[in-house]
C-alpha cells in the first residue's frame, strides 16, 4: 500500500468542520523552502485529494501553513498557524489533523 498524507480541520469555536480554510504545503528540503501545494478544504473540512500519495510522497521536513486568521475572518490572535513535521516512512500514512479557534489550536499526528 502506497503512503500519503493527509489532512483535516474542525472549527472547535463552532463545534463543526472549517470548511473553505486555504491550507499550503511546503518542502522544507531545500532553502529556500518550495511551496508544493495551495488547497482548500471541503465542506467537511477535508482537502477533496490527499496532499501527497505514492511517489510523491518522499521523506523529509514539510510544513504545513494553516490560514486560521482568514478563516475566522478577523486578524485576532491567531493568524497562520504553521505545523512543521517529519515524514520519515514514506510508505506509511501521515494525518495531520488541526482543531483551531480564533484563539488556540491543537494537533497531531492521526491515521
Amino acid at each position: 500500500m502506497a503512503g500519503k498524507l493527509s489532512t483535516h480541520v474542525l472549527d472547535t469555536a463552532q463545534g463543526k468542520p472549517a470548511s473553505g480554510m486555504k491550507i499550503e504545503l511546503w518542502s522544507l528540503a531545500s532553502q529556500p523552502a518550495k511551496l508544493l501545494k495551495t488547497v482548500t478544504t471541503n465542506a467537511d473540512g477535508r482537502t477533496d485529494q490527499p496532499l501527497l500519495a505514492g511517489a510523491a510522497l518522499k521523506a523529509g521536513e514539510y510544513e504545513l501553513v494553516f490560514h486560521v486568521g482568514d478563516y475566522f475572518r478577523a486578524k485576532g490572535f491567531l493568524d497562520r498557524v504553521p505545523v512543521r513535521f517529519t515524514i520519515s516512512d514514506p510508505p506509511a500514512s501521515y494525518h495531520v489533523p488541526l482543531l483551531c479557534s480564533p484563539w488556540s489550536y491543537t494537533t497531531y499526528r492521526g491515521s
